[in-house]
């Protein structure tokens, strides 16, 4: 598998401004992984963040280290993003303790992997729930908020929403995922009137604490994907909330109902894995 060179390793670097200041940025799942590094960055940029979690010592430290690098963070955990009651309850919580809500990253997700004939109903409604309802909830409750703001809103697609795999058994996450795609055109056209902005961000293989314990798991079949990437690596949680950062900032401005994918090239070519 390619490492990084020198070279990419300070390209990669993000950039860090204050293209947030006194924005209030909303990030689901910021209990470790993709939604702590998005905490962490955001708060870089000025934002005030307000995170939820089911796992409260994982949200407590994302808390600390917000606070640590000179940011400022609310959260709370546990809060179940499927259930509609918890979910409007936190979001009028927000507002009411910080005024606004100018972002909403709804990066909370979870999944399971399984081919087709293994697939039981109750895992294919536990991936529905846990990367569409997870999605659909939070955006709802959100959306009064952002209408007076004019917010922004990135949700988290993937490469399993545009293309099929033949080394990973995923009918479930691919539908969701797919879904999350068509969700973001959708609301970037009910959100226009309002000045409100809808994109997403499509990762594709990211080295996180989730990817390390299954897909890139020794003895998984996708062990050796980086050699089918353009760029010969796995991608970093940091490139991709680069990518949400700009989207989501007035550097994007006149973007709104795009899927941006960051994937090193994965899903550009052929073939794929």
């Amino acid at each position: 598998m390619a490492e990084q060179s020198g070279t990419a390793n300070v390209l990669n670097q993000p950039f860090v401004g204050k293209r947030f200041e006194g924005k209030v940025v909303v990030i689901t799942g910021t209990g470790g992984g993709m939604g702590r590094a998005a905490a962490l960055r955001f708060a870089a940029e000025g934002a005030i963040i307000a995170g939820c979690d089911m796992k409260l010592d994982g949200n407590l430290e994302t808390i600390k280290l917000v606070e640590a690098a000179g940011g400022r963070m609310i959260g709370e955990a546990p809060v179940n993003l499927t259930d509609e009651g918890e979910t409007s309850a936190w979001l009028v919580k927000v507002e009411a303790q910080l005024g606004r809500i100018d972002v909403l990253y709804a990066n909370a997700g979870a999944t399971k992997f399984n081919r087709l004939e293994d697939t039981s109903l109750a895992e294919w409604r536990f991936v529905l729930q846990h990367e569409l309802d997870i999605v659909f909830l939070p955006v709802k409750h959100a959306w009064a908020a952002l209408k007076k703001s004019s917010g922004s809103v990135i949700l988290v697609g993937s490469t399993a929403g545009v293309t099929g795999s033949l080394t990973n058994h995923r009918i479930a996450h691919t539908a969701t995922k797919g879904g999350v795609v068509a969700m973001t055109k959708q609301l970037a056209a009910e959100g226009a009137e309002f000045g409100i902005r809808v994109n997403c961000i499509s990762p594709g293989m990211v080295r996180t604490p989730a990817t390390e314990a299954d897909l890139l798991a020794e003895g998984s079949a996708m062990i050796g994907i980086a050699k089918h990437i353009p760029l010969q690596r796995i991608g970093t949680p940091d490139e991709v909330i680069n990518c949400a950062v700009f989207l989501a900032s007035g550097d994007a401005s006149y973007v709104t109902g795009a899927n941006l994918m960051v994937d090193g090239g994965w899903s550009a070519v052929l073939p794929g894995a």
